[in-house]
């Protein structure tokens, strides 16, 4: 009899440190999802910046070929041409 209770003692020692483990993963694991969470909510953050910036380079890019800069002449005519298409297509929409 002595022999089964040790056995079953030493099995429902293992069963509570493998409950006690288990909540302790279980909690990390919910740290991580949180942690996750906020990483992508920071990284969607930082691309709309990124992208905002983009847009202000492109602008400034644009602005500076018009002003006369010898660097980007092509880059703003075909802009420009490009606007000047979109515009005659809303004015052909329009007309519709």
């Amino acid at each position: 009899m002595n022999k089964i209770e040790t056995v079953v003692n030493s099995v429902e020692q293992k069963i509570i440190n493998l409950v006690k483990a288990y909540d302790v993963l279980k909690q990390n694991n919910e740290n991580l999802k949180l942690q996750l969470q906020h990483a992508e909510a920071t990284h969607q953050e930082q691309q709309l910046i990124l992208m905002s910036w983009k847009e202000k380079y492109e602008a400034l890019k644009f602005a500076n070929s018009i002003l006369g800069s010898n660097e980007n002449k092509k880059e703003a005519k075909l802009k420009i041409n490009t606007l000047i298409r979109d515009i005659d297509h809303c004015i052909a929409q329009l007309s519709d």
